[in-house]
């Protein structure tokens, strides 16, 4: 069996056959969704982790020395970041590579401002960018797609400000606004409400071994959601010499230090394997994702779990992870509905009402109210486009109900994919159990992966190729 993959050694987008957009422009042709038609039988090598490369990329521009970033992810994401720590100051280049695209070799430069910063649809720039920007000498203008101009950036903002930095936004507490940086940040004790998302932690975080003092950071509000990315953000520092640490249940203390470079790999995208590995429950076989690490902070590995609920059998054989859907969904076999709190892995949430709107057990899905705010509010997404396929998906505050109902296309009426690589993803895997399923702008999977479509065709049964 050989490995599915796809060289892409630059990034750019999709071409119009896999229904690609400019930038807050009209769409091209929707993509058929293939439909399973026997049982999987694939083994597939998935590129980096966005959270983590986002995150090395930040602390490599803020290191001490330069950093070799091995196998990272070459999407529209990570591209936006690059661009922007080099519109800052920092240097990165190309150097070798895999089937997924160059290595990374990023020297840090001193941090000037005078800059526009495009953050597309990235969260993580939108909320990452800003405290780097802080350290800077100079103004620095983020702005981004007309969806993420209705991102929640106040919690970013309000955090800068605390810390004593001149952040100009004409009372939107939103995108666009800028940075006004005088090259340090003197640091300190601050509370914020991060209740719209960890981002908001993660990048104050990642830039406090450069401020003055360092951080001292408590979360106010009443909950927390995507703890583990947290860990994430703390577990980088460490493996690169900062002292970062936990203080409480929402609390953390970065002191002020030098940031290590020399060489980090990145593990594959374990949450962009989610579509892939439920699919083995709908057309039933069994799915391998290659270099499955062994542990990690990865909130994707909790699909190991989850998937389970849905009665999948889960294994490792050696460095890969086996899911086995049995006959699978199309072979006869029924998905039990399930009731799963999600608050500690809210990406996974549309791969999971996928599957739980495809159940004949009723299902609910709680713990992601924080959604509504992410590329859109994937909530009302989710429960307009299997309510529109017939589905019986009710909203609730912090979650989605689901009762069972046949699913059926509607011609003349695609799946709606939002700007949002998830909701496509989502919409591909329905479509494996629903014939006519069609996806409008399959082409925002390039966010986070842009071979999307080349490895779900490969996934149903084209001729694998294996990574150069």
């Amino acid at each position: 069996m050989g490995i599915l993959g796809y060289s892409s050694p630059r990034f750019e987008l999709p071409g119009d056959d896999h229904g690609t957009r400019d930038q807050d422009g009209p769409r091209s042709p929707v993509w058929s969704a293939p439909v399973a038609r026997e049982p999987l039988s694939a083994r597939l090598a998935l590129p980096g982790s966005k959270s983590l490369t986002n995150r090395e990329l930040v602390l490599s521009a803020l290191a001490d020395e330069p950093t070799l970033l091995r196998a990272p992810l070459h999407s529209r994401d990570s591209a936006l970041m690059v661009d922007a720590l080099r519109s800052l100051g920092t240097t990165i280049e190309e150097s070798g590579g895999g089937p997924y695209g160059p290595d990374l070799l990023v020297t840090p430069g001193e941090l000037s401002g005078g800059v526009p910063i495009d953050c597309g649809l990235a969260g993580t720039l939108m909320r990452f960018g800003p405290p780097v920007a802080a350290l800077a000498l100079g103004p620095v203008t983020f702005d981004g797609d007309a969806a993420a101009r209705r991102r929640p950036m106040r919690t970013t903002i309000d955090s800068l400000r605390g810390l004593g930095v001149d952040v100009v936004d004409d009372g939107r507490a939103a995108l666009p606004f800028t940075v006004h940086g005088t090259g340090r940040v003197p640091g300190g004790e601050l509370g914020i409400d991060a209740s719209a998302s960890s981002q908001f932690v993660s990048g104050l975080l990642l830039a406090a071994p450069r401020f003055d003092e360092g951080l001292l950071l408590t979360h106010t509000g009443d909950r927390l959601p995507s703890l583990p990315h947290i860990e994430m953000t703390l577990a980088a520092l460490q493996a690169r010499g900062v002292d970062a640490r936990a203080t409480g249940e929402a609390s953390w203390r970065v002191a002020p230090g030098p940031i290590a470079g020399g060489e980090v790999t990145l593990e594959p995208d374990l949450s962009n394997a989610a579509p892939f590995l439920a699919a083995a429950l709908i057309a039933g076989g069994t799915v391998r994702i290659a270099d499955w690490p062994r542990t990690t902070t990865q909130v994707g590995d909790s699909l190991r779990e989850l998937l389970t609920e849905f009665g999948a059998e889960v294994s490792r054989d050696g460095d890969d992870l086996v899911v086995d859907g049995g006959p699978g969904l199309v072979g006869g076999r029924e998905l039990p509905g399930v009731t799963l709190d999600l608050s500690a892995g809210g990406e996974l949430a549309p791969t999971i009402v996928a599957l739980a709107a495809l159940a004949s057990g009723p299902s609910r899905i709680t713990g992601i109210g924080h959604l509504r705010g992410h590329e859109t509010d994937r909530l009302a997404a989710l429960a307009t486009e299997l309510n529109a396929l017939g589905g019986r998906v009710t909203e609730e505050e912090d979650g989605l109900s689901l009762e069972p109902a046949p699913l059926s296309a509607r011609p003349g009426r695609p799946w709606q994919s939002y700007e949002d690589h998830r909701m496509a993803t989502a919409g591909a895997l329905v479509g494996l159990a629903v014939p006519g399923v069609e996806v409008a702008d399959i082409g925002t999977t390039a966010k986070t992966l842009p071979q999307f479509p080349e490895l779900w065709a490969r996934l149903l049964g084209a001729t694998p190729i294996v990574p150069a």
